[in-house]
């Protein structure tokens, strides 16, 4: 009992600075000092479980350290997103298809409107266990990229946006469909330009 006591005693005052690879391998130095039934000794007191302990005795007999220095082995580790729920991708592609947009100076780069925060909101009604940062890292797997917002002023959007902008992608659509050229011109209101500039708001 006095050897389990100092097993205990030394994981004890090691736990806070071990990472998975070195709590294995002394939870397997510790089995293999104890000697016989030393495994499930091991594992009683210190909570690791024998498979693993077995695992850390195998690589105690191979060389001391990984050649490429990983602690888990290739393929462990936390699964994607995309490898947790296979629709994830296809239902998140449908919300954001109606409000997408194309910049034809940056090779119709695409990108929305919709917040990944409300994207988010939308994808978890649909039965998604999601967050907004890995809806914000899949948008930029699929091609989006974050954009400041544009400055403009209080009042001057108009109440239809998000219906023309629907309709526009519709057409767009339609015309790339029946391999029409599609052409964007982007034209701006003379304005006063001092009242966006810096500490004037």
């Amino acid at each position: 009992m006095d050897g389990l006591t100092g097993v205990r005693q030394r994981f004890a005052a090691l736990e806070p600075v071990l990472d998975e690879k070195s709590r294995r391998l002394l939870a397997a130095a510790e089995s293999k000092a104890w000697g016989r039934g030393g495994i499930s000794a091991v594992s009683k007191t210190t909570g690791v479980s024998r498979q693993v302990i077995r695992q850390g005795l195998r690589e105690l007999e191979q060389s001391p350290t990984h050649p490429d220095g990983r602690i888990r082995r290739p393929g462990g580790g936390r699964k994607s997103a995309r490898q947790k729920d296979p629709t994830l991708v296809a239902d998140l592609e449908r919300l954001v298809e109606p409000a997408t947009r194309g910049d034809p100076e940056s090779g119709w780069l695409r990108w929305t409107s919709k917040s990944v925060r409300k994207l988010a909101a939308e994808l978890e009604r649909m039965g998604h266990a999601v967050s907004y940062p890995v809806v914000a890292e899949l948008l930029h797997q699929m091609g989006y990229s974050l954009q400041a917002n544009r400055k403009t002023k209080e009042g001057d959007s108009h109440p239809d946006r998000n219906a023309q902008f629907e309709h526009i992608h519709a057409r767009v659509q339609q015309c790339m469909g029946l391999r029409q050229p599609v052409i964007s011109v982007d034209t701006k209101k003379k304005g006063v330009l001092q009242k966006y500039e810096r500490g004037s708001l």
